[in-house]
């Protein structure tokens, strides 16, 4: 195996795990609205991923760092042609973190009231422009031969890539909700069931529907095979919410979000961003690469840091595993 195509499944890997850990922190975020019925509710909701929500987007850092320097015709093309989707969610990430530290430095209803709007939207837009932006990676966009993307921002938005939003948005909040299952006690949790088996079933639609288009459209053999390790996991997350078993809930439900995403980057491989306009002038694994001696050191680096940084999350998680309710939170916080 060559050095670029590791470092191309490392960085799969990288946004794959992502997307399994912000993916219930951006749908937790979404049920603060439809979830909560009070304030107090809402307080827990965020305490559940308080503690870990910041430490989720460092894959999102380290992806995109990852990116930019193994493959830097890939992160150039990438960010300027999605550059207004990623300047939006760019925003929304800030925003979101405001959201969360400056809720409670008032009490006032008005003053939490806007703050809690804002973990709402920042929490809904991010999935489905990240669902928009990775749809579009698989279908390809207009890339001339100067490797620039000559499109425009409505071309962006076409079936195609809103469906692949929709499924994302909609899966992310199912895998939230089976998280405030999982993190949660007593009627919050009931509520949060339930909510995740209606979700299921809704996300299951999209799935099937998305997973096949890019089948039939870019697919493979190894595809494929992980097209039906998603379907059948999503089944299972639902079916054992429905059992309330949480924890084997959640771990089915991220198998979901990683078995959706590890599809498109199969659909994806030997390329990285496809051109609609001529196949001479998509951008591959082998042309974007950066170096031998470049990915030579990245890969050491990657060898030393990566577990002591896994360890310090899986800690972290460890740390704050006890479930939170409402009897949990102060009277008048």
């Amino acid at each position: 195996m060559h050095l670029h195509d590791l470092w191309f499944i490392l960085i799969a890997v990288l946004w794959i795990g992502y997307f399994f850990l912000e993916g219930f922190d951006f749908g937790v975020g979404v049920l603060t609205k439809l979830l909560a019925r009070s304030s107090t509710e809402r307080r827990v909701l965020i305490n559940t991923i308080g503690p870990v929500w910041d430490g989720n987007e460092v894959w999102l850092i380290t992806a995109a760092g990852a990116t930019f320097a193994a493959f830097p015709d890939w992160y150039a093309t990438m960010f300027s042609g999605f550059y207004i989707p990623l300047l939006i969610i760019l925003f929304c990430l800030i925003v979101r973190g405001v959201a969360f530290e400056y809720r409670a430095k008032q009490s006032g209803a008005r003053w939490q009231h806007n703050w809690e709007e804002a973990t709402f939207w920042t929490s809904l837009l991010p999935p489905f422009l990240w669902g928009v932006i990775f749809a579009n990676m698989v279908r390809g966009l207009a890339i001339g031969a100067d490797k620039s993307y000559v499109g425009g921002l409505g071309d962006l938005f076409n079936g195609y890539a809103i469906l692949g939003g929709l499924m994302t948005l909609v899966l992310f909040v199912c895998h939230g909700a089976v998280f405030a299952a999982l993190k949660t006690l007593g009627d919050i949790r009931d509520r949060a069931r339930t909510q995740a088996t209606q979700l299921g079933a809704l996300a299951g639609l999209l799935l099937v529907a998305f997973l096949i288009w890019t089948q039939v459209d870019s697919g493979n053999g190894r595809s494929l095979g992980v097209m039906i390790v998603a379907f059948l996991a999503l089944i299972g997350a639902v079916a054992m919410t429905r059992l309330g078993r949480d924890g084997w809930a959640f771990t089915l439900s991220g198998l979901t979000v990683v078995a959706a995403f590890a599809m498109l980057f199969l659909a994806l491989y030997p390329d990285v961003m496809p051109s609609t306009l001529d196949p001479d002038w998509s951008l591959t694994v082998s042309d974007a690469s950066s170096s031998s001696y470049t990915l030579k050191v990245m890969t050491i680096v990657a060898a030393v840091f990566t577990p002591i940084v896994l360890l310090y999350q899986s800690w972290t998680y460890w740390v704050f595993r006890r479930r939170i309710g409402v009897q949990h939170i102060p009277a008048g916080h």
